[in-house]
Order: structure tokens, then sequence, then C-alpha cells
């Protein structure tokens, strides 16, 4: 069992930036798919960012502007997130999963590739 705590979120104006973090309780994400979803009131669940192995994949309506990183021991997960826009504005959960899956935008955009699941953490951008 992973147990993923998100921290970082709050409340931003638009045009500003947010860095997000990812950490497992007691125990490195090395071995880990990480991936970044979102959730804001009313919308489905989506696909925001993820880690794989070396590869990063992006959403569209974030790329040029978010990215997510490892820290150099494999503890830690970011997702910074520049030039935010109100319709950013989400719970945001990070997740992980053991591998297993082909690399690609695809499996990695997928929700049901992963096996553990953060809380949330809330990003609010006022306009």
């Amino acid at each position: 069992q992973v147990q993923l705590v998100e921290s970082g979120g709050g409340l931003v104006q638009a045009g500003g930036s947010l860095r997000l973090s990812c950490a497992a309780s007691g125990r490195t994400l090395n071995n880990y798919n990480l991936g970044w979803f979102r959730q804001a009131p009313g919308k489905e669940r989506e696909f925001v960012a993820a880690s794989w192995a070396i590869s990063t994949f992006y959403a569209d309506s974030v790329k040029g502007r978010f990215t997510v990183s490892r820290d150099n021991a494999g503890n830690t997960v970011y997702l910074q997130m520049n030039s935010l826009k109100p319709e950013d504005t989400a719970v945001y959960s990070c997740a992980a999963n053991r591998g297993g899956y082909v690399y690609s935008s695809t499996s990695a955009a997928d929700a049901r590739k992963y096996d553990f699941w953060g809380q949330g953490t809330q990003v609010t951008v006022s306009s």
C-alpha cells in the first residue's frame, strides 16, 4: 500500500504560479509511475501530467505552462504550475502505479492505470 500526500495548493491570482508536491509516506517513489489529475466542481476528473520512468506527458491544456518533475532522491514528485488561469481551478490529486503498462501518453492519461491516489489539494485561481 502506498499512501500519497499532496501539498502546495492554495489561492493565486491569474497569471501566478504554484508548485504542488506529492510524497509517499515512508518510501521512495523511484519505482512508481506518477500522474497528476484534477477535478473541478461539476466536472469529470481529467488528466494533467505524468512522470513515467524518464518520460513526461502533459494534457494539451497545460502544455508549456505546467512541468512535472521528481527530486533526485525520488521521494517527491512536483507539479510546477505557471501562468495559471481561472479554468485551472480544481482539486489536484497525484496517483501512482508500479508499471507494467505500455509507456504512452494514452496509458499515462488513463486514471484506471493508477492503483494509489492521494486525497488531493485545492488550487483556486482568481481572475
